[in-house]
């Protein structure tokens, strides 16, 4: 990337997902962990009934605006792909690092 250029989205996802991530601090126990898993498998599902809910929503502003996305639903979009990504890294042990509510949500 050129020193006067500003990145691209792909770029800015990346370094939400691989960038510098908070401190986890100690490992949690197994038994913390899997109480952790459990409750981001739940908001996994919810997540997944909003993320429906909100490509509906976006395909109906498609047909009425002349095929023009919502800006702020497909970053709140991208956002949710973000976090659902991080829940899937603390999930599968790739990352100590648990998503929001438990860290900031960039």
């Amino acid at each position: 990337m050129a020193e006067n250029s500003t990145p691209n989205d792909e770029d800015k996802i990346s370094g939400r997902l691989h960038g510098e991530q908070p401190d986890p601090g100690a490992p949690d126990g197994l038994f913390l962990r899997l109480v952790h898993t459990v409750l981001i498998a739940l908001m996994l599902s919810l997540a997944s009934t909003v993320l429906t809910f909100v490509t509906i929503l976006q395909f109906v502003i498609l047909l009425v605006n002349n095929k023009q996305p919502n800006e702020r639903i497909a970053e709140f979009g991208t956002d949710l792909g973000i976090w659902i990504a991080k829940a899937a890294r603390y999930q599968t042990a790739a990352s100590e690092v648990k998503p929001w509510p438990w860290t900031e949500l960039d």
